[in-house]
């Protein structure tokens, strides 16, 4: 079975063992997004559910982490981080083949371009500020209290992702790319020293991974959280940044070039100083570090991606492949946030 399909006879038995209430037989749908980790919406006399699994194949250690996923918007079901409510994490791969869990199915708006051009320019401005609201309130999550203290280990969050990130572009690496080993270089040698600022990180925090109200600019679902530890906020925050430094469109979904003035929507500046503001912050140090990291990071995602696409595992292998043309493009983006203060 590859990563477009599901055995939805087998999820249905599943469920009706295990899911109170539940009703088959189902009909699944796959989302367009998740390039990770394959998405489908499940329709059954029940009512809609959601599935995300792991893909099928040899996949990269600590990659497409469902059970995290699950556990992490688990645990954030009472706080003022809006979530989907889980259902049911199964780690058998007996049933379909790799893990997967089921969550409720959210009526909802998703953007996937930045500039939001259905909207006026103070429902712009509106559904910005509440994209910044929700990251502070992702970072302010009490990890004791939640139960994600062990969510990620202590010591220097830059420094262990940066391991990481390095270790896992290096098993998809397909062929030599010379500007990420510059990055990789640069980025090991200027690790800022650890401030003692240990949160909850979402780690992919982009306005196409979430969900708004379909009338009004409120936040109901943050979505995709594979990438989500206790680590540094500024990485989230720098990923808001990152995204908007890339071209407008189907493809790189950012800001470059456009007036945001004229669209009602804010700067870097306006955006980041509304974060300080939030969670009492003077200001942010060396932001280009943070920057350059998360084009790094998204260079060496995307390099996973295309390497699964190589491989016959991808999601959408068409755009997999697509996309991995972009990690030079990206890794040439880092450098040039290395040279910012």
């Amino acid at each position: 079975m590859d990563a477009t399909t599901l055995g939805t006879d087998a999820v249905a038995r599943w469920l009706s063992e295990n899911l109170d209430g539940f009703e088959g037989p189902i009909e699944a749908t796959k989302f367009d997004v998740g390039q990770s980790n394959p998405t489908f919406r499940l329709d059954s006399p029940s009512g809609q559910y959601v599935l995300r699994r792991k893909p099928p194949g040899v996949l990269l250690k600590s990659a497409h982490a469902v059970d995290r996923e699950f556990r992490v918007q688990k645990a954030l079901a009472d706080t003022d981080v809006p979530v989907a409510q889980m259902h049911l994490l199964c780690e058998d791969d007996d049933v379909i083949g790799s893990a997967f869990y089921v969550m409720d199915f959210i009526e909802g708006r998703n953007f996937d371009d930045p500039r939001l051009p259905e909207l006026t320019n103070d429902q712009r401005a509106q559904v910005i500020d509440e994209m910044g609201r929700v990251l502070a309130a992702i970072h302010s999550v009490d990890i004791n209290a939640v139960g994600l203290s062990d969510y990620g280990p202590d010591g220097n969050y830059f420094e262990r992702q940066v391991g990481r990130w390095t270790k896992q572009y290096r098993a998809s690496e397909t062929e030599t790319i010379p500007q990420m080993d510059q990055l990789i270089d640069w980025l090991t040698g200027n690790i800022p020293s650890d401030d003692g600022k240990r949160t909850l990180v979402h780690g992919d925090y982009r306005i196409d991974n979430m969900l708004f109200a379909k009338d009004r600019p409120e936040v109901v679902a943050v979505l995709d959280w594979e990438l989500s530890t206790i680590g540094h906020p500024y990485a989230d925050l720098a990923a808001v940044i990152m995204q908007w430094q890339m071209p407008p469109g189907n493809e790189g979904r950012g800001l470059a070039g456009v007036d945001r003035a004229v669209l009602g929507l804010p700067t870097d500046e306006d955006f980041i100083a509304a974060y300080c503001k939030r969670m009492g912050l003077p200001g942010i140090e060396k932001f280009g570090f943070y920057l350059a990291f998360c084009f790094f990071r998204m260079g060496a995602i995307i390099q996973g991606v295309k390497k699964r696409a190589l491989d016959g595992n991808a999601s959408d292998p068409e755009r997999a492949a697509k996309l991995g043309a972009f990690v030079p493009m990206f890794a040439m983006a880092g450098l040039e946030a290395s040279k910012r203060g």
